[in-house]
């Protein structure tokens, strides 16, 4: 057994300020590519995040100059291509993506190169994303021999189905316009405005009632795997179940009364 570098930097920098964490994949050395190590160190900082009721917004950014490559092949290559370090590794990460998705706080993904492969599995698991202009998408996998399947999840649940194909199909490389328009990113800047955009979306959203954004967020995912009918009875339950909280009485008050709202987060009346 290799013995554990104490001085090697962390695998996830982490970074809180104004009920917002940022979290920046620090293997700048490999793209932020995501090995087995990487994986592991970044759920569990979600799962902490999770339980965390001081956060009300997630940040997830890449060190140097990408975002995130995807897997790392060279890893992969190391394991001999053994389905058993397969399985394990894809694992890993579908169940990254999905504490994403069912993490209670809002993430952005903050974009500032390359996102390839699980890369783009990365951005489109997150609920936002903003990207600079240096950014560029991807989902190579088919120019390798090995489809972007994984990925091809998060992404077919984020943009129209022949956009989808389209990335999957031709592995080309597309830039932020691009993105933008097919409907993977929310917004794009300048990559000198990158830092400003995402910390005012970030400290907008982290201003609302966190027991709000949390019970909004978790209806939204719910109610998109529902019937018409079914999705309009749970969120008719969401909705009468959230008029009980104290921060939407509050709300509603303050609008009325023209004064700035102060929020429990989620205490009952």
């Amino acid at each position: 057994m290799n013995p554990v570098d104490s001085t090697a930097a962390p695998l996830v920098l982490r970074c809180n300020a104004n009920h917002v964490v940022t979290l920046t994949l620090n293997r700048p050395q490999a793209r932020n590519a995501l090995s087995t190590e990487l994986i592991a160190a970044l759920q569990a900082e979600l799962d902490a995040i999770a339980m965390d009721t001081s956060l009300h917004v997630v940040v997830l950014a890449g060190a140097g100059s990408a975002f995130c490559a995807g897997h790392d092949l060279k890893e992969i290559r190391a394991a001999g291509y053994a389905p058993e370090y397969a399985e394990a590794l894809f694992e890993a990460c579908s169940q990254l993506m999905q504490r994403i998705v069912s993490l209670p706080q809002p993430v952005i993904a903050r974009v500032q190169g390359i996102a390839t492969a699980a890369g783009v599995q990365l951005v489109a698991s997150c609920d936002l994303a903003i990207a600079a202009d240096t950014a560029r998408f991807a989902t190579p996998g088919v120019n390798i021999g090995l489809f972007c399947s994984t990925p091809m999840v998060a992404l077919s649940r984020n943009i129209s189905p022949k956009h989808a194909m389209q990335m999957l199909l031709t592995g080309e490389l597309m830039d932020a316009a691009t993105a933008l328009r097919f409907g993977l990113i929310n917004t794009l800047v300048p990559a000198a405005e990158l830092d400003a955009a995402v910390d005012h979306l970030a400290n907008k959203i982290a201003s609302k009632s966190r027991h709000t954004l949390t019970m909004g967020k978790a209806a939204f995912y719910r109610q998109a795997e529902l019937p018409l009918a079914q999705a309009y009875d749970y969120a008719k339950d969401v909705m009468v179940t959230n008029l009980q909280i104290q921060d939407a009485q509050e709300g509603i008050g303050a609008f009325i009364d023209k004064r700035t709202p102060i929020w429990c987060h989620g205490a009952n009346p």
